[in-house]
């Protein structure tokens, strides 16, 4: 309680902090202190001093301790520590409201998806996001006399979309989007192979596929072999039995972490990605989730989709700014693609687009021609970069092996 008489106190020296302050009147712990709190404010926002006459003749004394405690909170104050005083309060509430949180979920028998988002709101309080640009010029002041400074993020790869998008950065939200059987989930895949070789921690939330499948979409790719075989191993030929565990061994260090559970929250997948963080705290993540439309919103909006999707990218794209770490999602297009001529994606084919659009800061397009024409034989797809903020649009070139799964560079 200390540290809300100092702050208190604090007030009372310099009135300016009170409208400056980050705390809430609900994060006292101690009642006559939320009671002054208030009080406090209230004269500050009428253009009144704020001093110990002021509170002791416009307000009732008995309802914070009278001018004894007054004398006592004033004897505290160190308006030059009360950053310090504003942090240990919070965190204390925070402390609190965990416990209670806790407690009366036991006691209500919360489902665990609700658990996880009433705690990550707690923790998301925080008041020491402020930076000068003289602080933040610093960094980059002799950035161009020191070496390996260029931002280079995870690799893609394919070497024309990483000089396209310098790789999957930290802190942005990828959509990648395209019809059914187009290989969204090949590419992902594919993705995560990459991240993973490349040192990163890939995390994939497949909220379809199961983890059987997805490992022997991994293996698959790996070692070229035939999806059909990995139905019927016996029928790989000699030359695949004889390199089958170089395949194993070069997928396991991969390092993928599956999480298959259908209609997950972003909730329960930051808890699980965080876990993670903690046991490899070697590797940054990367995360990757298969679809968007399957993920399972926080709150109920009676069927409506629009509500539903806004929800999930404005917490798609948090969870990827506050872990710093990039976070590719996988998402359908509607069958409008279906109806036009030229049936390469447009932005407003996303189911629910205008969220999404605002949100991700890279959206990328698969298309494959051979998709809409059997007859011809071209395993051309197309990656078409509709938007990206710190980067060009365009598309780039890549060829899929729809048997096995394999992406690789043109040519």
């Amino acid at each position: 309680m200390l540290a809300e008489k100092a702050l208190l106190g604090s007030f009372l020296k310099e009135n300016y902090l009170i409208a400056d302050t980050a705390v809430k009147p609900e994060q006292f712990q101690d009642a006559r202190n939320r009671c002054l709190f208030n009080i406090m404010k209230d004269l500050h926002s009428q253009g009144k001093s704020v001093d110990i006459i002021t509170l002791t003749t416009l307000a009732d004394p008995e309802t914070f301790g009278g001018v004894s405690y007054l004398n006592e909170i004033e004897s505290y104050a160190n308006p030059e520590k009360y950053e310090e005083y504003e942090q240990l309060i919070i965190e204390s509430w925070k402390n609190r409201e965990k416990t209670n949180i806790l407690t009366v979920a036991r006691e209500e028998n919360w489902e665990i998806g609700k658990v996880i988002s009433s705690l990550d709101a707690i923790n998301e309080q925080q008041i020491d996001d402020y930076t000068p640009i003289t602080d933040a010029l610093v960094k980059m002041f002799e950035a161009p006399w020191q070496k390996e400074q260029e931002k280079k993020g995870v690799t893609t790869g394919l070497t024309r979309l990483n000089q396209m998008t310098n790789g999957f950065q930290d802190g942005e939200l990828t959509i990648i989007a395209a019809r059914p059987s187009m290989g969204k989930t090949d590419v992902m895949l594919h993705f995560a192979k990459q991240a993973g070789w490349s040192g990163r921690l890939p995390i994939v939330f497949s909220l379809e596929m199961s983890k059987e499948l997805i490992t022997n979409r991994l293996i698959a790719s790996t070692g070229r072999i035939n999806r059909l075989k990995m139905n019927n191993l016996s029928a790989l030929s000699e030359k695949q039995k004889n390199v089958w565990s170089a395949v194993i061994g070069k997928v396991a260090n991969t390092n993928i972490q599956i999480f298959d559970k259908a209609g997950q929250t972003i909730s329960e997948m930051r808890a699980k990605t965080r876990k993670l963080m903690h046991k490899f705290p070697d590797q940054k993540p990367v995360v990757f989730i298969d679809y968007l439309t399957l993920i399972r919103p926080e709150q109920f909006y009676g069927g409506n989709a629009h509500q539903q999707v806004t929800e999930i990218s404005k917490n798609l794209k948090n969870m990827a700014k506050e872990f710093n770490i990039p976070v590719i999602c996988l998402a359908q297009l509607s069958r409008a693609v279906e109806a036009r001529n030229n049936k390469r994606p447009m932005m407003s084919d996303i189911r629910e687009s205008g969220s999404v659009e605002q949100d991700a800061d890279l959206i990328i397009f698969l298309y494959r021609e051979k998709y809409y024409n059997k007859e011809i034989n071209d395993d051309t797809l197309e990656i078409i970069l509709a938007k990206q903020r710190n980067g060009p649009v365009g598309t780039v070139l890549a060829r899929y092996n729809e048997y096995t799964g394999v992406i690789a560079d043109e040519g």
